[in-house]
């Protein structure tokens, strides 16, 4: 354990926390997670992680303008369901490509559990963009990555990042019922 670690997992709990109340410092708090995860993960050689906490370094900042201008006239966004197709949709693109980043990981990388750290990379991505669009599909998405998440940060030795990603799974089932409760109809 190291204090980096424990200070991205204090951040990352209230980011996820306040994005089950969808409030709107999630934002701002996940920024702070994403940057420190980027620089644990890179050391854990986990590199797809470390590559996704960039991106989620950009998307935090987009989440965050969404939620507050997004919606009708500028204002707050809604939490809305998929259509069927679109749902079809996304699903595709994370099987898809996770194959594709395993194996682009595990052929010219040195990257520690390329396949499985490319399913939790390219469905993170998914339930990431998801969630900015505040889709209630976002939460089925963060259930499967928590759930494969543990198992690798658990086998990387990255026992306080496994455990944080429990508690993000139980913040999953908590943040999937919280929203169902406000959910309008599908969007595109």
């Amino acid at each position: 354990m190291s204090l980096l670690e424990f200070a991205g997992s204090v951040f990352g709990l209230l980011a996820v926390f306040l994005t089950v109340r969808q409030n709107i410092w999630c934002w701002p708090t996940g920024v702070i997670s994403v940057v420190l995860y980027a620089i644990i993960f890179y050391d854990a050689k986990l590199y797809s992680d470390a590559i996704l906490q960039v991106i989620y370094f950009f998307l935090q900042f987009y989440g965050w303008y969404h939620w507050l201008h997004g919606g009708r006239e500028k204002t707050s966004v809604p939490v809305t369901r998929l259509r069927p197709r679109a749902l079809q949709g996304w699903l595709v693109v994370g099987v898809i490509g996770s194959g594709l980043w395993g194996f682009g990981m595990a052929r010219f990388t040195d990257a520690a559990l390329p396949y499985p750290d490319a399913v939790v990379v390219v469905l993170s991505l998914v339930a990431q963009w998801l969630l900015t669009r505040k889709n209630l599909e976002s939460w089925h998405f963060w259930i499967v990555v928590d759930m494969i998440a543990i198992g690798v940060y658990f086998a990387k030795q990255l026992y306080i990042t496994a455990g944080l990603y429990g508690v993000f799974l139980i913040l999953a089932f908590l943040g999937l019922q919280a929203w169902k409760k406000e959910c309008q109809p599908p969007s595109a």
